[in-house]
């Protein structure tokens, strides 16, 4: 099996250096360049063509992300892995957008990194275990506070409850301790509120939140 090329991407010698003899201790890996700045590293992928370039997301000159965007430009076939140290989830969206396939943390230790260069070349992509549940979080934090039911007020829940269920005005007023009317008025006001204009789609609405018959 070919050996994977690697090109090595950061300012800091110090870290080129660390990866590189991380890289090297493990067979079928190759470090064929190394970049300080993002032209650089621009350059030297388009001269060099390596199969993964470890990318630094801030460097000089040009930061990483739009030297990754740059890169997958000019080499598509050309890995990224952007090592950096923003855990934010704007931060790996930017980068994943520019092209990357891979999103590390500067503290990930070196088996991760071999990890993450392996499965990017395999055509995968990798991010690392704090980053997956960095995105997962903020996707469910998300997702819920923009649920429709947010909006609602618990009496409002109740009458869409009993709705879901199938129960007449007559039924939801008596398991509510409500007039006739009053359940009339609420219901009238969820549909203005979730801007519906027939009781089947508020049916539709309430089936469809996961309200349906217990």
């Amino acid at each position: 099996m070919s050996e994977i090329r690697v090109l090595l991407a950061d300012d800091h010698s110090v870290l080129r250096d660390g990866l590189e003899a991380m890289l090297h201790a493990h067979p079928g890996m190759a470090v064929v360049g190394h970049a300080q700045d993002g032209r650089e590293a621009v350059r030297k992928a388009i001269e060099l063509s390596p199969d993964v370039t470890i990318m630094d997301i801030v460097m000089p000159e040009l930061d990483g992300i739009e030297a990754t965007r740059q890169v997958r430009e000019h080499r598509p076939q050309s890995r990224v892995v952007i090592l950096s140290m923003y855990s934010t989830t704007e931060h790996i969206f930017r980068a994943l957008q520019a092209g990357a396939q891979g999103y590390l943390l500067k503290e990930s230790a070196g088996a991760e990194v071999v990890a993450a260069v392996r499965s990017v070349h395999a055509g995968r992509r990798y991010l690392s275990q704090k980053i997956t549940e960095t995105v997962v979080d903020d996707y469910i934090r998300e997702h819920h506070a923009r649920s429709p039911l947010e909006a609602l007020s618990p009496r409002e829940r109740q009458i869409l409850q009993g709705v879901a269920e199938g129960k007449s005005t007559a039924e939801i007023a008596r398991a509510l301790y409500l007039s006739p009317k009053t359940v009339d008025t609420y219901r009238s006001r969820l549909m203005q509120k979730l801007e519906l204009d027939s009781v089947a789609g508020l049916v539709r609405f309430a089936i469809e939140c996961g309200l349906t018959p217990p």
